[in-house]
């Protein structure tokens, strides 16, 4: 990697660079540990394995191989790139070649992993004297395909979302894989954590519940990048006895692992430059040198962004095709595939993506990745520097930190991050609302004995009440289904609503789809006059059909982005449970009256407001759950009414992310809403809400908790070097008011007290 060395040596030499890096970590190369191929494997493997050039195994593969094939579930945890699609797909394919009647069914979080996972599949039975059918089975599957794939198929790939609203509800068409069922594969363990994975555990459950009904016992092979807790959360999704192998036997390159702090370009309000802009920087100077790079940006706004910065530096020839491009949900499955196809081949030298690309996608050798913002997690955060140097040489990850409170301290304190174990990945099934709406989903599948456990669950009590509610009845000791509703379409394992509203390009005679957004995201992406931008180029969205879900846009060029502003209202509903003292803590039900009221046009490259205007849509209803504490006056000392609003709004920028950073979960899965005279309590109060219909656990958990979440508030504001507060800890000065950083340390000593 030549000319990677010599921009590290010119970084290196470089004083101006330098002084915003916090950390340059060096991680050595390392040997591989290498065993010989296991005895139980089928030969005609052997051969096809030295033919692809592969004489031995990791160690870490040749251990997870004996061990399913001894019939024991497993977990595979090592870094990324370390070949763990050999750890279930060399004992999946030895069985099946002894048993063509045997079948195996593989889950993977994404579409687009499914797909990769597929072809390479392929490429390795292609070799074989055996026959075997592989396919994806998902929404892109084709209506011819789907029966052939039901009766024939050796290996069904899909996801969680279609096994929950397609396979399992109609498991009557797929006789012939649950009767056979041997393997269950599980790979990209750690993302089945918070709402997914308790989601993904309970319909696991009712997946284990059909293969008993068939008469099946199939082994589970997981895989998963490295997270504290493999055992923990691999035996709350299966609920069996597994073997854990950590051991990682793959060789590893040099990589170059940088912090970088963009510099202070407002002291006084501690405002940073933007780490889209050094990113577009540090980026533009790698593909310059013809270095092959991954950039992450934390939403498709970034993605789009950038993407149009660095073509707008990217020289080429008149006519000839970007070889920068995007990559994010919302994209066509079709465009993604090329795109993916373009970096393995080298044709694409520079993507811009969402964490879509942090996932095992086969996307080829790339020499460098830069994240603009820290992922969330010290998992997630090696996981996307991993998608760099995934097979030799000199490789490069640049974390550029942006102004919110935990990429600071993260970047101010590189130790916590270099020196510390990857974070404990938490899960919680047994969450009343989501265990309830899987039992509803599972009686639906095949009728309930009354005292059956779900999974290591008891669910008698859910199922009384809804025997109670008339979703069910009971006759001869067994709960029958007795609803019309379908109950699977009713519930998302992902997201608050399984509307999406689909773009269409009106540009031309011929209208056509371009790309999609979630209904509940609509209102703040695709308004009237909204910029969306897809692939680079700029849409302004014409009309916006609610009821229809459409939005209809037309191709534009203009120098701004948009931006919505979301207005919220919040209502308690009920109280779960309270604690009165020198502040008031309670959990509750709440309604949430969310509403998009304006939006602002901003400026590219400058971030200069160029004006706002009005957005008329109706106003979005929630009802979730939520932690709050109200504080009484004698608890106050006599602050003034505009200190108390300085500090609750101060607060409320800052909880949400020191809370999901504390539980582990996202940012965006939490809000926080500040009342100096809260209507129900007639008290200074903040919320802390569950951003989920029904609410996650997570509020209750705040509710315990929430001594130690305020006093990581209280670091994190002491911690960072502003007088009266800025984006990385309380947010900016609150206009009009006094300046918040104080006033809210004085409100975290009165809840500390």
């Amino acid at each position: 990697m030549p000319n990677l060395n010599e921009l590290l040596k010119e970084w290196r030499d470089d004083p101006a660079f330098m002084s915003n890096v916090t950390r340059w970590e060096v991680v050595p190369e390392s040997a591989g540990i290498f065993f010989d191929f296991p005895n139980n494997l089928e030969p005609q493997l052997h051969k096809a394995l030295k033919n692809r050039g592969i004489e031995k195994l990791y160690s870490h593969q040749a251990m997870a191989i004996d061990a399913v094939l001894k019939n024991n579930n497993v977990v595979v945890v090592t870094p990324t790139a370390s070949g763990k699609t050999l750890c279930y797909n060399l004992p999946v394919i030895t069985s099946l070649i002894r048993d063509s009647s045997s079948r195996a069914l593989y889950l993977f979080p994404t579409k687009a992993l499914s797909q990769d996972q597929v072809s390479e599949l392929r490429e390795l039975t292609e070799e074989l004297d055996t026959s075997l059918y592989c396919h994806t089975y998902d929404g892109d599957t084709e209506p011819g395909l789907r029966q052939g794939i039901r009766r024939h198929g050796h290996i069904v790939v899909t996801n969680p979302d279609m096994l929950h609203s397609a396979i399992l509800p109609h498991h009557t068409k797929w006789i012939q894989l649950f009767q056979n069922l041997k393997y269950i594969v599980i790979d990209e363990m750690h993302q089945y954590r918070g709402v997914f994975g308790s989601h993904v555990a309970n319909v696991i459950r009712r997946l284990k519940r059909i293969c008993a009904f068939y008469g099946s016992a199939p082994v589970f092979i997981l895989c998963s990048a490295t997270i504290a807790n493999p055992g923990e959360l691999a035996d709350l999704l299966i609920e069996e006895p597994l073997q854990v192998i950590t051991e990682n036997g793959a060789p590893q390159a040099e990589k170059h692992f940088i912090f970088y702090n963009p510099p202070v370009i407002n002291p006084e309000l501690g405002l940073r430059r933007s780490s889209l802009l050094e990113a577009q920087g540090l980026a533009g100077k790698l593909l310059e040198k013809d270095i092959q790079t991954i950039v992450f940006t934390r939403s498709r706004l970034g993605v789009e962004v950038l993407l149009t910065y660095l073509n707008q530096g990217h020289k080429r020839k008149p006519g000839e095709e970007s070889s920068i491009r995007g990559y994010r949900g919302g994209y066509l499955p079709r465009e993604r595939r090329a795109i993916e196809e373009g970096l393995r081949r080298g044709t694409v030298r520079g993507v811009i993506s969402t964490n879509a690309l942090e996932l095992g996608i086969d996307i080829g050798a790339l020499d460098a990745c830069l994240m603009t913002g820290y992922p969330g997690s010290i998992a997630s955060t090696w996981q996307q520097a991993g998608r760099s140097g995934r097979r030799s040489g000199t490789s490069l990850a640049v974390l550029i930190a942006n102004s919110e409170p935990l990429n600071q301290y993260i970047v101010a304190n590189p130790a916590y991050f270099f020196g510390r174990s990857p974070e404990r990945a938490l899960a919680d099934p047994d969450n009343l609302i989501i265990l309830t709406n899987h039992v509803r989903c599972a009686a639906f599948e095949l009728p309930f004995n009354k005292n059956e456990l779900f999974g290591r669950a008891r669910v008698e009590e859910v199922l009384q009440f809804l025997e109670e509610e008339e979703v069910l009845y009971l006759s001869d000791n067994r709960y029958h289904w007795m609803e019309d509703t379908y109950p699977a379409e009713e519930i998302s394992l992902r997201s608050a609503t399984r509307e999406n509203v689909v773009i269409i390009d009106d540009t031309e005679k011929h209208p056509q789809v371009i790309g999609e957004v979630d209904r509940f995201s609509a209102p703040m992406l695709v308004h009237e006059e909204a910029i969306y931008m897809h692939g680079g180029r700029q849409f302004q969205v014409e009309k916006l059909d609610f009821e229809e879900k459409k939005a209809y846009v037309r191709q534009v060029e203009v120098n701004y982005f948009t931006d919505a502003n979301l207005s919220v209202d919040l209502k308690i509903l009920d109280i779960f449970e309270e604690e009165a003292g020198k502040v008031n803590r309670t959990w509750g039900d709440v309604r949430i009256n969310a509403l998009v009221s304006m939006f602002k046009k901003i400026r590219f490259n400058t971030h200069e407001n160029l004006g706002s205007g009005p957005v008329d849509l109706p106003e979005t209803e929630m009802h979730t759950t939520a932690f709050w504490v109200s504080f009484p006056p004698a608890s106050l000392g006599g602050m003034p009414l505009s200190a108390i609003q300085s500090g609750l709004i101060g607060l409320a920028n800052l909880l949400p992310q020191v809370t999901a950073f504390f539980l582990m979960g996202d940012p965006r899965d939490l809000r926080a809403v500040s009342q100096v005279k809260a209507p129900f309590t007639e008290l200074p109060t903040l919320f802390l809400y569950d951003n989920f219909p029904g609410g996650v656990g997570y509020s209750a958990e705040i509710y315990r908790s929430y001594r130690d979440i305020f006093y990581a508030a209280k670091k994190v504001i002491t911690d960072c070097q502003c007088i009266d507060g800025c984006p990385s800890c309380i947010g900016p000065v609150y206009q009009g008011g006094e300046p918040g950083k104080k006033q809210a340390l004085q409100l975290i000593e009165v809840i500390l007290r």
